[in-house]
Order: structure tokens, then sequence, then C-alpha cells
């Protein structure tokens, strides 16, 4: 009767390692690519949403004659403002079904008079804080679409 040697059979520590090393310098390479188009699809979403807004917002002041004030808000696109002035010529069903928020969680804001405009749509931006440098507004929307 002859009895054989068991091989052990399996990775060795070496190999494991090598294979993490690589695994991991494949995702540093791959991943500020990834990084880099959510970064762009965030600033695109903000910039077609405050489009959205505006045609809104548009189609307000066509049917009230009015345009919403930075007080009454881009709510008063969904619900009829009870702060003046009142518009009379309100739709049942508002302007738009609910508002969106901008891709980083926020509300999107309006100035009515605009600083840039005859009324400002926009977003605070990546830094969440309005009126710095990074807001995407309806005056800059052709640097992300």
């Amino acid at each position: 009767m002859k009895i054989r040697a068991m091989k052990q059979s399996g990775f060795s520590l070496i190999e494991v390692m090598v294979v993490l090393l690589i695994i991991g310098m494949m995702a540093a390479l791959v991943a500020p690519a990834i990084l880099g188009n959510q970064e762009t699809a965030q600033l695109k979403k903000a910039a077609i949403d405050i489009q959205q807004l505006e045609s809104a917002i548009q189609m307000y002041k066509v049917r009230t004659n009015l345009l919403p004030t930075t007080d009454q808000g881009l709510e008063a696109l969904v619900n009829a403002p009870t702060l003046d002035p009142v518009p009379r010529n309100f739709p049942a069903e508002g302007f738009i079904n609910r508002l969106p928020q901008d891709p980083w969680g926020n509300p999107y804001y309006l100035l009515s008079p605009g600083e840039m405009g005859t009324f400002d749509v926009f977003s605070a931006g990546p830094d969440m804080q309005p009126g710095t440098e990074d807001d995407i507004g309806n005056w800059n929307l052709e640097e992300y679409l």
C-alpha cells in the first residue's frame, strides 16, 4: 500500500498581496474618472432644473401678469401665493407639481427682482453656500449645458 503525501493547494501570502496591489492600482486609476463624471452630471442636472424653473416662472408671468416675489419664493409655482401680490389667474394645479431639490440636497432659490436679471433662479452649488462663486443660476447656464 502506497501512501501519498497530501499536497496543500491555495494561494500564498505573496500572491494575495500582488493581486490586492493590482486591484488597488486599477481603482486609483478609475476612481478619479468616475468621480469627475459624477460632479459633471450634478452640475448638468442643476442647470436643467434651473432651466425648467425659469420656464415655469415665465409661464407664471404670462398667466398672472406678475412675477413671484422673493418672499413668495419658488413655492409660488406649486401653490397659489398668500403673500401680496396674490395672482388672480392662478391655475388650480399650479405651474409645476413639486419643487425639485438641487443635486446636493438643497432647495433652489429665487430672487425677484434679481441681481443678474429680472429674476434670478439659482442653486448654491457644491459648497452649499448661496452667494459664492460656485452658484449655478439662470445667468450662467451656458457654462453647464
